[in-house]
């Protein structure tokens, strides 16, 4: 591809629904770096995009999650599926996203052309990763890829939140998995449609199901909703995989009967318009907060002459001005 071609989003676009790996790599990464060109690529692929489905792997570090989307990529090549991965890292300020080291793993597929990998970070993107996700998504459903796996590194809010948007969300969690009230705190209880009890070998197993089964009792679930199932893997085995893709199989076909799956793109787009719109009030507001005006207002909240309600109220008048 051509110097002048290779950052033109509509040529990109057109190289990667035809199958150009490379083509697909650059978009993402305008889609991270943002700015004007990552908005035209994100207008672009989504008319396209619609067709393609979203699992999401969290749970805490060390719970096996790499392992697990490595085998559940094997089962999928297996069944001649094409699957697209993309692997959520905030914490690299340096490198952008360097795949972390038990991710390596997944890299066995990465010369197949019937998985596409991507270790994504927070770069320059409005919003970070919470905003980059969804189009990152969008663009690879936008180009083809009609299973799209999320892996998150732990259960931080951002985490949790990005696998939360997914059309189904599998918890990973592993024996003596420690103290269920943090769980609850996490979101993970919220966000689960299926749990996965890896390293299932180990002992303690068996409780840990019993602890996720006595949680599961003190939710409330209507007669026709879906109530989350629990399984266990060992991933470096490949065990249960196949359970966890017949439940993942089994939640898409009772979400789309129900119309949840509708109900929660339907919730997506809305959360994520909402955020697009406080993202951009908050970038003007930054770029009106100098001058002597707003160091006057910040001044009067420091000193107790002004509350923080009322000096925001005289920010704002400036954006509407």
């Amino acid at each position: 591809m051509s110097g002048r071609r290779r950052d033109d989003p509509h040529a990109l676009l057109e190289a990667a629904r035809g199958g150009d790996r490379s083509a697909t790599a650059r978009l993402l990464s305008l889609i991270e770096r943002g700015g004007p060109e990552a908005r035209e690529v994100g207008r672009l692929a989504y008319p396209l995009s619609g067709q393609g489905y979203t699992i999401g792997l969290t749970g805490a570090p060390g719970a096996g999650k790499s392992t697990l989307t490595s085998a559940l990529i094997g089962h999928l090549r297996a069944l001649d599926l094409e699957v697209a991965v993309l692997a959520i890292d905030p914490s690299s300020p340096f490198t952008g996203g360097a795949i972390l080291g038990d991710r390596v793993r997944m890299q066995d597929h990465a010369v197949d052309p019937g998985v596409f990998i991507r270790s994504m970070a927070t770069r320059g993107h409005l919003g970070g990763l919470s905003l980059a996700t969804p189009e990152a998504v969008r663009l690879l459903d936008a180009v083809g890829k009609r299973w799209l796996v999320v892996e998150t590194v732990g259960v931080g809010q951002v985490e949790v939140e990005i696998a939360g948007k997914a059309d189904t969300t599998v918890v990973v969690v592993n024996p003596g998995w420690g103290d269920s009230v943090q769980a609850n705190k996490a979101g993970l209880m919220e966000v689960a449609d299926v749990f996965v009890i890896n390293k299932a070998d180990r002992s303690g197993a068996d409780q840990t199901r019993r602890d996720l089964e006595q949680m599961l009792e003190l939710s409330e679930f209507g007669s026709d909703a879906w109530r989350p199932p629990i399984l266990a893997t060992v991933a470096t085995g490949s065990e249960g995989v196949g359970d966890l893709w017949d439940a993942i199989i089994a939640h898409r076909t009772h979400a789309e009967a129900s119309g949840e799956l509708e109900r929660r793109r339907s919730v997506r787009r809305r959360l994520e318009l909402s955020e697009v719109i406080v993202e951009r009030l908050r970038e003007r507001a930054r770029d009106l907060c100098t001058g002597e005006r707003w160091e006057q207002i910040t001044d009067e909240v420091i000193t107790n002459r002004l509350d923080p309600w009322s000096a925001v109220d005289q920010m704002l008048d400036a954006i509407d001005a």
